[in-house]
């Protein structure tokens, strides 16, 4: 079982035990869960009409009464869900929901401002907000289950998150930066394949936007840098992250990182004469002389003044003999 789901049980038993009173009416709203009125509350802020029952909503939730203010919002669009009213609603309700400490719930609330108002003249700050909330589970803020059972996020949540926001508005003044904590997620992750997929889709959607591209370009070679260090022997992950590192530097040679990337494809470069000298001496010790001579060759093109170049020389001149005999 699950740690995730050990917890869970552990929580619901807890809560199973503890003495409970329902302290007002519930309500319930589809996507976005329960909500109640505060004990000792009467339902005072029910209004006969959208238009009086928002602005119950909006006096509310500027007086910080925001238990009343997702109630009120939450009864325009049960009731009047296709009034001029009901977007303005919904805004409301998430923005009750995040100041409640419920951003799961917030999150659902601005998503639907998406997909059934996306003319709504808060579009571009919902996705801000959704950006936001993303932001937090990624700091270490925990989910809540049932909107009151706390849970740590997963990366694959937050990566869902930040992917939301991106299929949002591609071209929007958060994709970008969305975009680019989809890439940093996978790599907190160590899921560095996804990292540099994530961080390739931003260097290519938005070339305009150099500041953007640049990171990113910088960024997928680091992710390709960590990923060539898990493995022995990875020549090709390596190459690729010199690759990226040299782009970065032709493209965004004033960037200040580029010393960085610099002394990235050295660092990369020495690894990759050791490991060719390895995989030489590999070939040697079991007699394959062609193999060995490749790779000691490989070392001599990657770095013909590394320390491993000299060694190398010596062992292709030896081997030479061995290789004009298996010819002959």
């Amino acid at each position: 079982m699950s740690r995730r789901l050990c917890l869970f049980f552990l929580l619901v038993t807890f809560a199973a035990l503890l003495p409970f009173r329902s302290p007002a009416p519930f309500y319930y709203s589809k996507g976005e869960g329960w909500s109640y009125e505060p004990a000792g509350s009467t339902n005072q802020w029910i209004r006969s009409t959208a238009k009086e029952q928002l602005k119950v909503a909006q006096e509310s939730y500027t007086n910080g009464e925001y238990h009343v203010a997702l109630n009120a919002s939450h009864r325009i669009i049960r009731l009047w869900p296709l009034s001029e009213y009901s977007p303005e609603a919904e805004y409301l309700a998430g923005r009750s929901l995040e100041a409640l400490g419920m951003d799961e719930a917030a999150f659902r609330a601005y998503q639907a401002i998406v997909q059934r108002y996306p003319d709504s003249e808060h579009f571009t700050n919902v996705l801000w907000r959704q950006y936001d909330i993303a932001n937090r589970f990624l700091g270490g803020e925990w989910t809540k289950a049932f909107g009151y059972i706390p849970f740590p996020a997963t990366m694959d949540e937050c990566a869902q998150y930040f992917s939301i926001i991106v299929t949002n508005g591609p071209y929007s003044e958060v994709a970008p930066y969305a975009q680019m904590k989809l890439g940093a997620t996978r790599e907190k992750q160590k899921n560095y394949d996804d990292a540099v997929k994530a961080y390739q889709v931003a260097a290519d959607r938005y070339y305009n936007r150099p500041e953007i591209a640049a990171d990113a370009l910088f960024r997928e070679g680091l992710a390709y840098q960590k990923e060539a260090a898990k493995a022995e022997y990875d020549q090709g992950t390596a190459g690729k992250a010199i690759s990226a590192y040299t782009d970065f530097m032709a493209l965004y040679p004033d960037d200040p990182r580029a010393p960085d990337a610099q002394k990235a494809i050295a660092s990369l470069k020495a690894e990759q004469v050791a490991g060719n000298f390895k995989i030489a001496q590999f070939y040697e010790r079991y007699k394959k002389w062609a193999g060995a001579v490749v790779y000691y060759n490989e070392v001599l093109q990657l770095d013909p003044n590394s320390p491993y170049a000299e060694p190398a020389r010596q062992r292709i001149e030896q081997l030479k003999p061995r290789l004009q005999h298996a010819v002959d």
